[in-house]
């Protein structure tokens, strides 16, 4: 066997110190930028879908979530995602809006089917959620607060005393939507153009609970009785 030369011998002594040298900082940098990049770019995606989905929303419910009443798109502005999200999913697989007498809802099915995954689903959704809430101006002026009280008592089981809403019962909060689409709503689970459907297991719960209210003028009262529960 040749004797190592001392010149080789120095070189493995170099290179085996160096391997047991921590990485160094500019290394790591180059190490981690293409982790960085992906994150980066998959915010950017989220962002950038939720506008492009949301376009067509806005030309009812208005970029700000505001709603617009003549066309009969409530506020939805500050909703919950898991309550956009079950209402979302509704429409696209027809447990609501697929009643031949819910105009409204018939319009909304086709925007809510170009949501192609659930995926679109929730950035639609976490985008209307982070919309600031507003305050929806009061259209009905004829209803009694202290009739509509008693007649609340049938709501606070789902939707809670302060009409706040649980998510555990599929309730959504009463108070960000407007008066005129709670008694659009109302009129709609009575005469059974919304929750009809099998699938639709909360507007099943709601039903018999609109029918309690025996006409227009009670529900009126309820939604007034509402109003002044409002935070």
């Amino acid at each position: 066997m040749r004797p190592v030369a001392p010149q080789a011998l120095s070189r493995v002594k170099k290179t085996a110190t160096n391997m047991k040298r921590p990485i160094q900082p500019l290394a790591l940098l180059l190490t981690t930028l293409p982790l960085l990049g992906v994150a980066a770019c998959d915010v950017g995606h989220g962002e950038s879908l939720a506008k492009a989905r949301y376009a067509n929303c806005a030309p009812c419910h208005g970029n700000d979530g505001s709603g617009n009443r003549t066309v009969g798109a409530p506020a939805i502005a500050g909703l919950p995602v898991w309550y956009v999200e079950a209402q979302l999913r509704k429409f696209r697989d027809g447990s609501r809006g697929a009643h031949p007498d819910d105009i409204d809802g018939l319009k909304m099915r086709p925007m809510a089917r170009t949501l192609l995954s659930d995926e679109e689903v929730k950035v639609v959704a976490e985008r209307v959620s982070k919309l600031p809430v507003v305050r929806p101006a009061v259209t009905i002026t004829d209803g009694d607060a202290g009739r509509g009280k008693a007649m609340f008592g049938t709501c606070v089981a789902c939707h809670g005393e302060k009409a706040s809403g649980m998510q555990d019962k599929g309730a959504p909060d009463l108070h960000r939507t407007g008066d005129w689409y709670l008694l659009a709503q109302l009129k709609k689970f009575k005469g059974g153009v919304r929750g009809s459907a099998a699938t639709d297991l909360t507007g099943q719960q709601m039903r018999p609970m609109a029918a309690t209210l025996p006409n227009e003028q009670a529900m009126k009262d309820v939604i007034a009785y509402i109003r002044t529960l409002e935070p």
